[in-house]
């Protein structure tokens, strides 16, 4: 999907909503363990129930590594349903893989030619010749960590170098990476103050935003400090929408949360 595609549905849904699907066993409706399949029936199910109201799904993978090969069968089938039932969906694997180049580049053909997601996260941290192999593959794109929305961010990530935080170093060197043109940049919502300063630096990106909601983040102040001409925002919502209700009505409650959300977006737009 290209970032004009992206902006398209953005503007025709009236949502920027990225709908995490960090599926745990222990947290999807106990009628669902019966399925053959629990992880992708309830996939399915928060899929089929949101689809028209957001942009983008974002299966973080730990949460199917964690489950061995039957977790691994599970993503495949989720990926494949999105593209093959609701390709016009920016599909986002959240693996925050990063390593020396043949390693990254193995990495990238698994989840964006094999699996064939849209993006997928990566962490800079070993820098350039980690990062362009996935920018390597056309028409995908590579989503850097660079201000996250947990506590231990500013272990390193707001640290001075050289007189400079540590995050601003991060996004001005990735620009210079072959194919940057198809970066985008994961920003926590609970990191909102600093949206404007990384505007500056970014001001074209699509930017990742998680930490709305179950995390305390404000949409508010993401979008009013955040969005550019082309909204630029992706926002992410992961247990605050598909653990809204633990009983069979699941998919019902996660498509009201999920339309809290949306209509906000709209308003914003």
């Amino acid at each position: 999907m290209t970032t004009e595609q992206l902006v398209a549905q953005i503007y025709k849904k009236k949502s920027f909503l990225c709908i995490g699907l960090d599926t745990d066993l222990e947290k999807v409706p106990p009628h669902l363990l019966e399925e053959e399949d629990p992880i992708f029936a309830f996939n399915k199910a928060i899929i089929d129930a949101t689809h028209d109201i957001c942009v983008s799904y974002k299966p973080n993978i730990a949460f199917y590594e964690a489950y061995g090969i039957k977790g691994w069968q599970a993503l495949e089938k989720t990926i494949r349903y999105l593209n093959e039932n609701y390709p016009e969906q920016f599909t986002i694997a959240d693996a925050k893989r990063g390593d020396i180049g043949n390693t990254s580049t193995r990495y990238a053909k698994a989840f964006l030619e094999d699996l064939q997601f849209d993006s997928v996260t990566i962490a800079p941290y070993m820098g350039k010749d980690s990062v362009e192999p996935f920018l390597a593959f056309k028409d995908k794109h590579t989503i850097l960590l660079a201000l996250t929305s947990n506590v231990g961010a500013f272990d390193f990530q707001t640290k001075l170098v050289d007189g400079k935080e540590l995050y601003k170093t991060v996004l001005e060197t990735s620009k210079s990476y072959e194919n940057s043109e198809n970066l985008m940049y994961v920003v926590g919502a609970t990191k909102a103050e600093y949206l404007k300063e990384i505007r500056e630096i970014v001001p074209d990106s699509f930017l990742l935003v998680p930490g709305v909601g179950a995390q305390g983040g404000s949409l508010k102040d993401v979008c009013e400090n955040g969005m550019n001409d082309k909204v630029g925002l992706l926002v992410n919502s992961s247990r605050g929408i598909i653990y809204a209700s633990a009983e069979s009505d699941f998919a019902d409650a996660a498509r009201q949360k999920a339309l809290e959300l949306q209509g906000q977006m709209a308003e914003l737009l």
